[in-house]
């Protein structure tokens, strides 16, 4: 769907030097165009003149060049075997590696001149003596072929080292010659009543060359250089019949193949550089020709074995003159003279000379199909006399760049791909594509029929000879240069590089229906006012209201002669030229924006411009620059945002994508972009990398302006934070529909993909949501498989509020049932769920609940939790109206619902009428349920239904039935309690009750038996049952509680001497050594004992104070003094062992800190008693202080010496400034090296010295 643009042309003449250009050569390492110009004199001889063309920096479009200077000139004999029209000049090469100009002569000389000398002097390396009849170099420039005046074949180095010499005509096929088993061979076909006689019967086939061919070989190389073919006429066979002969050879000039014979075969010959065909002529319908009809003139293709593969058919009547003309010297009025490839093996260039002048067309293959892309007629000589080219040749490196040549002129041409698509915006958004076939014009409206090229939905034939045209006009190109949409209208026009204009209004049909999908006619035919030896090439249309009858054109173009653009603006009413206007541009090659009006172009530097309207208003270069791409962008279109900002947006042929807003710098969007397009609110872009991206405007526009309000930003890449789609390799952008979301891309072999990219989908849904269409915004999330959810997630509130318009928009039951089908299993919460599913119910209720019960029974099904019940009472009041309706809803909730739940829910209804329904439906066997219904049927009410739901385990319900049962149900619920433990239920059920107390009591035995004592405790004193609290106070060590209680209960005294023993007992073994103390002596009055339970605590202070107070002077010899000997022996063996264990585990300190924590407490507590006490009491009291303090010192010692760290272990601050992938591999790296124990805090041992006692050294 791409269509071949001119984008530049620039001219180089040598009028002036009287020259007759003939060649051109390459330098790329200079970036200079060698031209030759050849001239014979009256001694037979060719005058050579080499010119120097210095060209444009690489890659800049329409960059000025500098005067051509003459380098050399040098003569060679000329050969006189071939027509005045053949240059003398066979090759002109520059031999980059050697720094020399090599060029062979028809006369057989082989001149070079070197070109890092300044007038260098022609030298000549060697001269054949017969001539040379062509001559070829390698795409490397190592090898030259040449073929000599006696047919022979020679292979040497481009030292001009002979490494091969052979004759070119050979009976031999080649190394790769097939093997011919016969199958499908004359001979081995079935002749009837002719029998063999007629399969051995010769054939004479007439196989002849073409009246036009030139007789002079060709050789062209393959693009890697492995291979050459060379084509020559073979001699005459025994008719007298001379045909061409296509033959194959390597490297080495070893024969490979030989092509088949084909009638008609001409001289033009060119090896597509990617190497999979070799393109040459045929004509047809005469004696020895092609068998087909007189006129007929193809393009013929052969593989590399020799064999046919396609042809396309040139077009003949493009050849044909404008205007009545005397009868043609040639036979068919024309010939074709040349084949030449583009360097990236697209395009294919024939050359062709009639009476009438030269033609070179351009031809693109896409789906297997050969488009006629453009046609460059030869500049006249003068009026009435025909131009010729000399020489054309695409440029090696810079792909659809075309030199030409005329006898004075150097003509370049730059051509680009660019897709003409409709910039129309929704709801008018046709998406109208354009592809130009020769003089037709394919329209295909992709917003309604999606025609695989080449096919199109509407061929226009535009024709381009006009009655404008002057009679001295003897030809016209048939094939428009550009073409352009209106944005505003439904229009198209197109422009003839000759200055042609044509306005058509399309008429197109958006919608679907009976009728043409488009309906073509003419609005306007006419030129610009200054079209006289301009040559245009970009048009653009603008249509001024919406009534269709005012209309504005633009057109660029440029006069040879002058140094800038020139811009045409007319405009038309009623299909009538009103005015028009005419701009001088600052530059040539300019470029028309978009669909940009007024007017605005892109300069060949990237700066885009507005046109200086009155050239007295001397506005500034300021006011006239929006702004500037940073490199020349083809393809460049604008979009506006809603408060009115213009974004632009340009691709290069670099591949990035730039975008800028008037009077800001210009940012990269993409640096590997292949195509792009503005789709309504989203720039669209495809990707080298096989990638669809779609940009907000919106967002864009507000980075951009961020950006231009902090100017320091340090990347000029805008973040990449987009949407983005993989697409198929190689994928281009033809052109989006916004109103239909669709987004049509071409593959690399022509065929075309329509996707719905979600962002353009979701752009429709949005708007149709807002304005309240749900029903288009359902069917457009339910096509392209969009969660219904969005219809809720917009706007919640909204979307609640017209729940009635919602419903009423979408009438239909299963659409309803998918949209609440997929609100419930989607990601809202539960409350907005139900919130949903009762507004649309309730509205639906309203409506008719009979059309839309099944709707509603899947209200209450899709709920999170699922309302079930209420769905099936829905059906019980539907069944005493229609019951026939009832079985069906009954059938659908069955679908919804597993059957056994659906089951088990009626029967927990209670209603057994509903329950047989389901069963019945859900084709249950009646053997499994009928029995358990007829038992349950028999019981009475509260207990059928305790039955019912404990079947169906709903426990508490079941308790609470029973209840309701009477009270002869009493025990049976207290069992049923205590095997489901339904304490909570039941103590709610039974509260007021005289069967309060006992649920109570059974509540407590349950605690009690789960060792929850003080809550089992309480449960007891709740129900009354003062011994079971008091059983539970003594296992749990309440004893304050449980003596308050005894004394409450009046027990007696011995019972409360043996509870006081008991509890001080089970005190004392869980180390409770105080309280054990306390309870003997307030309830036993046992003095000794209390004593006795206080030193084992080492409470000595309280055990001196109990011992005194209640007169028993005795209990401090006998039971506390030896009782602080003991403590103080066991302290000491405690310091030994930690002693022994520091000093062998100095690694275990965490440990031994542990311990340490707990020591001082026993010595505070012993030492004062130690030293009240005389002798050796005291000595042991002063024994054990020095030990805990040598103790102390050396424990510190230890602590000190293990958490000192090395210089090399000390951790420095190596925080990073970033987290990174990179800075946590090297913490993990670093934390390698740490020893383990420096991760450890240091303990702090030294709490203090409140435990020592210095007081008592002294």
């Amino acid at each position: 769907m791409r269509n071949l643009s001119l984008i530049a042309t620039e001219y180089e003449s040598l009028s002036h030097a009287n020259t007759n250009l003939t060649a051109t050569a390459f330098d790329l390492d200079e970036n200079v165009l060698y031209a030759a110009s050849e001239r014979k004199n009256l001694d037979g001889e060719v005058e050579v003149e080499l010119w120097k063309v210095p060209q444009k920096k690489k890659g800049d479009v329409g960059e000025g060049q500098a005067f051509p200077v003459m380098t050399t000139m040098f003569t060679s004999m000329a050969s006189s075997n071939e027509p005045d029209e053949v240059p003398q000049i066979v090759s002109l090469r520059v031999i980059a590696e050697a720094r020399r100009i090599a060029a062979i002569m028809r006369g057989g000389d082989v001149v070079v001149v070197s070109l890092d000398e300044e007038d260098s002097p022609a030298e000549v390396e060697g001269t054949f003596e017969t001539g040379i009849l062509a001559a070829s170099w390698s795409p490397d420039e190592s090898l030259l072929v040449l073929v000599t005046g006696d047919h022979k074949l020679i292979l040497m180095t481009s030292t001009f080292d002979v490494l091969s010499e052979g004759p070119v005509h050979q009976n031999e096929f080649g190394e790769d010659a097939p093997i011919n088993v016969g199958w499908g061979s004359k001979q081995t076909q079935f002749h009837g009543s002719l029998g063999k006689t007629a399969a051995q019967a010769p054939t004479n086939v007439k196989i002849g060359s073409s009246p036009d061919d030139d007789s002079i070989p060709r050789v062209s190389w393959r693009g890697d250089g492995a291979y050459f073919v060379v084509s020559i006429l073979a001699p005459a066979d025994s008719l007298g019949f001379r045909r061409r002969v296509l033959r194959v050879y390597d490297r080495q000039a070893s024969l490979q193949s030989t092509s088949e014979a084909v009638g008609g075969l001409e001289h033009a010959l060119a090896w597509r550089p990617s190497g999979n065909l070799i393109a040459s002529t045929q004509r047809f319908g005469f004696e020895g020709g092609g068998s087909g009809k007189e006129e007929r003139h193809d393009v013929v293709f052969f593989e590399r074995n020799g064999l046919r593969h396609g042809e396309f058919t040139l077009k003949a009547e493009h050849f044909k003159p404008t205007n009545q003309v005397e009868k043609s010297t040639k036979k068919w009025g024309y010939k074709v003279r040349d084949i030449v490839w583009s360097a990236d093996s697209n395009v294919l260039g024939l050359w062709v000379g009639t009476d009438h002048g030269d033609i070179v067309q351009l031809w693109t293959i896409g789906n297997y199909h050969w488009y006629l892309k453009h046609e460059l007629i030869a500049p006249e000589v003068a009026p009435g006399k025909p131009g010729r080219f000399t020489s054309i040749q695409w440029h090696p490196e810079a792909t659809l760049q075309l030199i030409l040549t005329t006898p004075d002129t150097i003509l370049h041409r730059h051509y680009d791909w660019e897709t003409f698509s409709s910039p129309s915006k929704p709801p008018q958004d046709s998406g109208l594509v354009a592809v130009l076939d020769a003089s037709s014009i394919l329209l295909t409206p992709f917003r309604t029929q999606n025609v695989p090229p080449p096919m199109s939905s509407h061929q226009l034939a535009v024709k381009a000879v006009s009655s404008l045209d002057s009679p001295s006009s003897l030809y016209k190109a048939k094939n428009p240069v550009h073409v352009a949409f209106s944005a505003d209208g439904d229009a198209l026009a197109c422009l003839w590089e000759d200055g042609l204009l044509q306005l058509w209004a399309l008429n197109t049909r958006l919608g679907p229906g009976p009728g043409k999908v488009l309906n073509p006619s003419k609005i306007w035919e006419g030129k610009p006012s200054e079209s006289e030896g301009a040559a245009w090439r970009h048009v653009s249309v603008h249509s001024d209201n919406s009534s269709g009858k005012t209309w504005s054109l633009a057109v660029l173009g440029r006069v040879p002669s002058s140094e800038g653009d020139v811009l045409g603006i007319i405009n038309l009413e009623s299909g009538k030229v009103v005015k028009t206007q005419s701009f001088d541009l600052i530059a040539p090659n300019c470029r028309i924006v978009g669909n940009t009006w007024p007017v605005l172009y892109q300069t060949r530097t990237g700066g885009v411009r507005k046109i200086l309207v009155e050239p007295e208003s001397r506005q500034s270069e300021d006011d006239l620059t929006l702004g500037s791409f940073p490199e020349f962008c083809l393809h460049t279109e604008t979009a506006q945002s809603s408060s009115g900002d213009i974004l632009f947006v340009g691709l290069a042929k670099s591949g990035r994508l730039y975008v800028f807003v008037p009077g800001r710098d210009a940012r990269i969007l993409a640096t590997n972009a292949n195509s792009f397009t503005i789709s309504s609110s989203f720039v669209v872009l495809t990707t080298t990398s096989h990638e669809s991206k779609y940009v907000p405007i919106s967002e864009l526009l507000a980075i951009l302006s961020s950006t231009a309000e902090n100017e320091s930003t340090e990347s000029n890449d805008v973040p990449d934070q987009w949407t983005v789609r993989k697409v198929e390799r190689g994928s281009r952008i033809v052109v989006a529909v916004p109103s239909t979301m669709s987004l049509v891309l071409q593959m690399p072999r022509g065929n075309l993909e329509t996707i719905n990219p979600r962002p353009l989908v979701m752009e429709v849904v949005t708007k149709d949501l807002n304005e309240g269409n749900y029903r288009k915004a359902f069917f457009a999330c339910r096509k392209h498989r969009i969660d219904l959810n969005v219809l809720v997630d917009h706007d919640q509130e909204q979307f609640l509020d017209r729940v009635p318009q919602f419903v009423e928009q979408i009438h239909e039951i299963d659409h309803l049932n998918l949209f609440l089908t997929l609100i419930g299993r989607g990601n809202q919460a539960p409350e907005v769920v139900i919130k949903i599913c009762d507004a649309v119910r309730i509205e639906l209720e309203k409506k008719d609940l009979k059309k839309y019960i099944n709707t509603i029974l899947t209200a209450h099904v899709v709920k999170n939790p699922p309302d079930y019940e209420s769905g099936l009472a829905e059906l019980l009041r539907l069944r005493e109206t229609d019951q026939s309706l009832v079985e069906e809803a009954v059938k659908y909730i069955i679908f919804l619902v597993d059957a056994e739940k659906l089951f088990d829910i009626a029967l927990g209804m209670y209603d057994f009428s509903l329950v047989l329904m389901i069963a019945q439906h859900a084709q249950k066997d009646p053997r499994e349920y009928l029995p358990f219904l007829k038992e349950l049927r028999s019981l009475e009410k509260y207990y059928q239904r305790f039955r019912i739901d404990d079947h169906l385990k709903r426990h508490e319900s079941a308790l609470k039935n029973l209840s309701l049962g009477g009270p002869q149900y009493f025990e049976e619920a207290v069992a049923y309690i205590e095997r489901y433990s339904l304490y909570e239920a039941a103590l709610s059920i039974w509260k007021g009750t005289d069967q309060y107390k006992t649920v109570m009591e059974v509540y407590g035995d349950w605690l009690y038996e789960r060792r929850e004592l003080p809550q089992a405790a309480a449960a007891f004193l709740e129900a009354g049952n003062t011994q079971k609290a008091m059983v539970t106070f003594e296992k749990n060590l309440q004893w304050r509680e449980l003596f308050d209680l005894a004394f409450l209960n009046h027990t007696p005294e011995e019972e409360l001497q043996d509870m006081a023993y008991r509890v001080s007992e089970d005190l004392t073994s869980k180390k409770r050594y105080a309280e054990a103390g306390q309870v003997l002596l307030e309830y036993r009055q046992d003095v000794r004992g209390a004593v006795y339970a206080l030193v084992q605590g080492n409470a000595f202070s309280e055990a001196r104070r109990v011992a005194n107070l209640h007169k028993h002077p005795e209990l401090l010899e006998d039971v506390i003094r030896p009782a602080s000997l003991d403590s103080r022996a066991q302290i000491a063996e405690d310091i030994n062992e930690m002693r022994e264990q520091l000093r062998k585990q100095r690694n275990r300190i965490r440990e031994l800190r542990i311990r340490k924590v707990e020591e001082p407490e026993e010595v505070r507590s012993l030492l004062p008693h130690l030293y009240q006490f005389d002798g050796e009491y005291r000595e042991e009291g002063l024994s054990l202080q020095a030990d805990v303090t040598d103790f102390e010192k050396e424990m510190k010692e230890a602590i000190e010496e293990v958490w000192t760290r090395s210089p090399e272990g000390a951790d420095p601050s190596t925080a990073t400034a970033e987290d990174t992938w990179a800075s946590r591999m090297a913490e993990v790296e670093r934390n390698k090296h740490i020893n383990p124990l420096d991760k450890v805090s240091k303990p702090d041992v030294i709490r203090g010295e409140k435990w020592k006692i210095n007081l008592y050294e002294f």
